[in-house]
């Protein structure tokens, strides 16, 4: 039917380049803005940045994807991407906080010495799982809009999430052989702002009051 992402195996059978994907556009000052990544040194390592809308939708606006960059350069060349906006928070991929085989410190105390602050990945049992139900939600549509949008420029992100296949003997996780970083990226991201229906509307209404009503639900005014 046209769809180049669609295939047999696809953990994302919702991921549609021309419902998901959109073209840059500066992102309004209102939005919340934090960053999460999967880090790696011999396999890549990805950072994808999210603004949350005044619907409580994700918008992906920016990628980092790199290999064979230690942690302090890696810390650095994250600061630099993102110098002159406020950041809130970073989700990082908690196994970075396990010591090494030496006294020094580890991979996510060496970037946070560098000023790049980050929080523990969700490490709870199941949390691969709900993890990935979590996308599931964002990429459905709902009232003409789905809960997540990608901007073209994140190349990474777009090209391997539709084509990431599921786990061959547990099909409600992707296989991890696969080039799942940027994927990891995104599922640590989402765990962090999970589309629960209480939260959601907690979060609508810190922006907004009784009187005010929203005549662009991308820009807020």
């Amino acid at each position: 039917d046209g769809d180049w992402d669609a295939y047999e195996d696809s953990a994302f059978p919702e991921f549609n380049r021309t419902t998901h994907v959109v073209e840059p556009f500066e992102i309004p000052r209102g939005w919340y803005k934090f960053r999460a990544a999967d880090w790696g040194y011999s396999s890549p390592a990805c950072v994808l940045w999210f603004a949350v809308d005044y619907n409580n939708n994700l918008w992906i606006y920016r990628e980092l994807y790199t290999k064979k960059v230690t942690a302090d350069n890696f810390a650095r060349q994250v600061l630099t991407m993102e110098h002159g906006e406020y950041i809130h928070y970073g989700v990082l991929d908690s196994s970075t906080w396990a010591r090494r085989g030496d006294v020094g410190p580890s991979i996510a105390e060496t970037m946070i010495q560098q000023g790049c602050r980050w929080r523990p990945s969700d490490r709870s049992p199941k949390s691969r799982i709900n993890g990935k139900l979590e996308i599931h939600k964002r990429l459905r549509v709902n009232d003409n809009e789905p809960g997540i949008r990608i901007f073209k420029n994140c190349v990474n992100l777009v090209k391997t999430l539709g084509i990431l296949p599921t786990d061959k003997k547990n099909p409600e996780d992707v296989d991890t052989y696969a080039e799942d970083h940027a994927y990891a990226a995104l599922r640590y991201g989402c765990m962090s702002r999970p589309t629960h229906p209480k939260y959601a509307e907690r979060f609508r209404t810190s922006f907004t009051q009784d009187s005010y009503h929203m005549a662009d639900n991308k820009f807020g005014y």
